[in-house]
């Protein structure tokens, strides 16, 4: 039973309205068609595929969401489990940087080792850290905050000097 693609991330929120427009605006997805399900649901579209759901939060959830998605959380804050970040391929990276900027977006810029990706990591209002991979040749002549190959020697120096 082969897995071909992620269909699409559910964040639920308290504020459904600010995060369809943090998707729209900032990442630049557009709003599109869904089925009615009997809670209100917002579906951010990327080159016609739906990729990110939003949906009331655990606390605001009526009996139909509850019964419809089965497991929500008791706890408003705990959520379904651990997600550390959404990560989508993009394109445009010196765009993006000044989009960022001029919406007063923050977000970091790191490099991995060996990997041909520039990445940007932001978080929507939800807390929901997003990462953009960029291909590394749009960031010739832009530095990143940080390399992993930096953290990499710095943990490497403090075992020695531990030693």
């Amino acid at each position: 039973m082969p897995l071909s693609h992620i269909e699409h991330f559910l964040v639920a929120t308290d504020d459904q309205e600010a995060t369809r427009d943090w998707y729209r605006a900032v990442l630049g997805m557009e709003e599109g068609p869904h089925p009615e399900f009997g809670f209100p649901v917002y579906w951010m579209y990327l080159d016609g595929r739906d990729v990110v759901h939003i949906g009331p939060s655990a606390a605001k959830a009526g009996e139909v969401q509850k019964k419809f998605l089965g497991r929500t959380s008791q706890d408003a804050g705990a959520g379904t489990g651990a997600l550390d970040h959404i990560a989508f391929r993009a394109a445009g990276l010196r765009e993006m940087l000044a989009h960022l900027r001029s919406r007063g977006v923050a977000f970091t810029q790191r490099r991995a080792n060996d990997q041909a990706l520039f990445q940007l990591f932001l978080f929507d209002p939800n807390g929901i850290k997003v990462e953009l991979n960029f291909a590394a040749s749009e960031a010739e002549g832009i530095e990143p905050e940080l390399m992993a190959s930096d953290l990499i020697e710095m943990n490497q120096s403090g075992r020695r000097s531990r030693e």
